[in-house]
């Protein structure tokens, strides 16, 4: 089942325990606007290319619409529909007066010089520089794009409306980017994971710990989860996969990282099959790298107790279903990676008020809006007695609709 047709089904799940109405319904999925644009810019050896940008702005019933910008040669449009439409939910869990937002350009970045790249988002920024903005639309780094994007975007929007940092977060710290911004994603997994862990009277201490996917979410909640006492048991990376049942050592793990481009050939762990890492044994699995990952085919070897999705859409529907009734916990992504979305909006806010925060109160306010995030969850699972995702799921869809009838907007 692709994101799409996945992200639609829990939808409805969630609206038909609400409750909601089937013109309701049809107004929250359909998004706010499409936007596709042709790009052409002079390559550095004179000739000419087009590429194709776009744009999908899902819902602005709760406030300005937020998501990220990818570059990508498989910029498939159902899929950025499919993340534009979860971000309006995530944001919403997360509690942050945001709507949900997606977009990118076809390309591969890895093709294209630093100066091409400078080029093609300078002219996509001009392109859409009317329908994005600091109260309408603030776009973020995805995959393929960085604070060095964000940063072209930013310096290109101002030309057209005077300087204004807070209409794109993920920038450099010198250009108004937050404190605390890069590590959010995974420091977000840790605080989500500290609070399921709660909930059944453990602690991160002593838990083994699996991590799938070692790029920036990976790589920081495993660093942060062993500075917790939790021993990272295995990872593994597009590079290969290790694994050591006394506990891999993160910070060397990191350097050789830094030095090789990928975990593969770290001495402080035996090389495995990269495909088993998701069935090794261990107390929590943490997929943070693509969708789709944990499926039929694997579902009934998972050996966690507990599956925290740092990655979008890692698990399908029908090994949810398998999960479910193995007892093992999964704590859905729309909650579990939204410390991302959190400290961008903490990055906004400073920027509209031009008071910027000491990262300490970065960390401490995400602490507390991922602490309050899993509570809320939690009492959506009891009044409607549903598992997690689904919990999380009306929770969103739920402050969405609520929002949509108070502003009259309902069909």
């Amino acid at each position: 089942m692709n994101a799409l047709a996945a992200t639609n089904r829990n939808f409805k799940l969630a609206a038909r325990l609400l409750g909601l109405d089937s013109k309701l319904q049809k107004s929250l999925l359909i998004p706010f606007r499409e936007i596709k644009v042709e790009c052409t810019i002079p390559k550095d050896d004179g000739t000419l290319a087009s590429f194709v940008g776009f744009r999908v702005q899902h819902d602005n019933a709760r406030g300005p619409m937020k998501g990220g910008i990818r570059y990508h040669p498989e910029v498939d449009p159902d899929e950025v529909n499919a993340l534009a439409q979860l971000m309006t939910w995530k944001t919403a869990v997360a509690n942050v007066p945001y709507g949900g937002a997606k977009g990118g350009i076809g390309c591969s970045p890895g093709d294209l010089s630093i100066t091409e790249l400078e080029r093609l988002t300078r002219v996509f920024t001009q392109k859409i520089h009317d329908l994005i903005g600091v109260h309408t639309d603030v776009p973020a780094p995805d995959m393929g794009t960085n604070p060095q994007t964000m940063a072209w975007i930013l310096d290109e929007y101002s030309k057209f409306h005077g300087y204004s940092p807070a209409v794109v977060t993920g920038k450099p710290i010198d250009l108004g980017g937050s404190l605390g911004r890069d590590a959010a994603t995974g420091r977000g997994v840790l605080f989500a994971t500290e609070a399921l862990l709660n909930e059944y009277g453990k602690s991160i201490a002593g838990q083994r710990v699996v991590v799938q996917g070692f790029g920036n979410v990976g790589s920081w909640a495993a660093q942060l989860i062993s500075e917790q006492g939790g021993k990272i048991v295995a990872v593994s990376d597009i590079t290969g996969a290790i694994k050591n049942s006394s506990g891999i050592d993160i910070p060397s793990l990191l350097n050789h990282v830094k030095e090789n481009r990928g975990v593969k050939g770290f001495s402080g762990g035996d090389s495995i099959d990269h495909n088993s890492i998701l069935v090794e044994d261990c107390d929590i699995l943490i997929p943070a790298a693509l969708g789709g990952v944990i499926n039929r085919d694997n579902a009934k070897d998972i050996k966690a107790k507990f599956i925290i999705e740092a990655a979008n859409h890692p698990t399908d529907p029908e090994a949810d279903e398998i999960l479910s009734k193995k007892g093992v916990v999964v704590l859905p992504d729309i909650y579990a990676n939204s410390g991302g979305v959190t400290v961008s909006y903490f990055e906004w806010v400073q920027n509209i008020q031009g008071f910027m925060w000491e990262e300490d109160k970065v960390n401490a306010e995400l602490k507390t809006y991922m602490t309050k995030g899993f509570k809320d969850v939690k009492e959506m699972c009891k009044t409607h007695n549903c598992d997690l995702r689904m919990g999380a799921f009306s929770l969103g869809v739920n402050r969405v609709a609520r929002a949509t009838l108070l502003r009259g907007w309902e069909a």
